[in-house]
């Protein structure tokens, strides 16, 4: 009997040791512009929709920021915000899971990856203490999940004012397509782009901070 008790906590310890450790998504968000954000969405990158507004009938102050505990448990994050003057800015492709505060403002996203799932960095709420990854690779995947076609993809580094050439040529990027956009490795972490669809209409996006992600889903 004593030998059978031996084996079951042994296979018991087996499989705990088996068992992956689970990942957490958890975030503070912070707002390190000069403008109050007036909603927040937070979504996974695998999925259409925003969502509600993670902040409810509240707005975040400049300086501020909040905890944010998704409801699903998908590491891979796409975050949006909209000032109270209309303007939106996003972060897409956030790997949560590896990282403890998205900050937007100050330049562009800050993220601080590496500290253990809902470490707080820098201090308590209130305490907007961003850091951009010292180096890294800028280069990414760009993914069109807008639905429509695009006709020409612009990416910079924030550091300069031109857009450069078009990324795709004499190309078009369909639905569901991809292109990799590789970046120069000197240009900072902080990326520009543009996206002119078929008719015309164009999106920028400024201060993406490419590299701590290997992805970009525009929607």
């Amino acid at each position: 009997m004593f030998r059978r008790i031996l084996m079951a906590l042994g296979l018991l310890a087996a499989f705990g040791a088996m068992a992956p450790a689970e990942a957490q998504n958890r975030f503070w968000l912070t707002n390190n512009s000069g403008e109050t954000i007036r909603e927040a969405y937070v979504s996974s990158s695998r999925v259409q929709g925003w969502g509600p507004d993670i902040l409810g009938q509240g707005t975040l102050g400049p300086g501020r920021e909040v905890w944010v505990t998704p409801t699903f448990s998908d590491c891979m994050l796409d975050v949006r915000v909209v000032y109270m003057s209309g303007r939106e800015d996003t972060r897409m492709g956030v790997n949560a899971c590896n990282l403890s505060r998205i900050a937007f403002g100050g330049g562009g996203g800050f993220q601080q990856p590496g500290a253990g799932a809902g470490a707080v960095i820098g201090g308590g709420p209130g305490m907007a203490q961003g850091v951009v990854p010292g180096g890294g690779n800028p280069s990414f995947n760009f993914i069109n999940q807008t639905g429509a076609t695009i006709r020409e993809i612009y990416a910079s580094s924030s550091r300069i004012q031109s857009w450069g050439p078009d990324r795709l040529g004499a190309n078009v990027l369909a639905p569901g397509g991809t292109l990799w956009i590789n970046m120069p490795a000197g240009g900072g972490c902080l990326t520009d782009i543009r996206v002119v669809f078929m008719n015309g209409a164009a999106q920028d996006r400024r201060g993406i901070e490419t590299c701590s992600i290997n992805a970009i889903n525009w929607r």
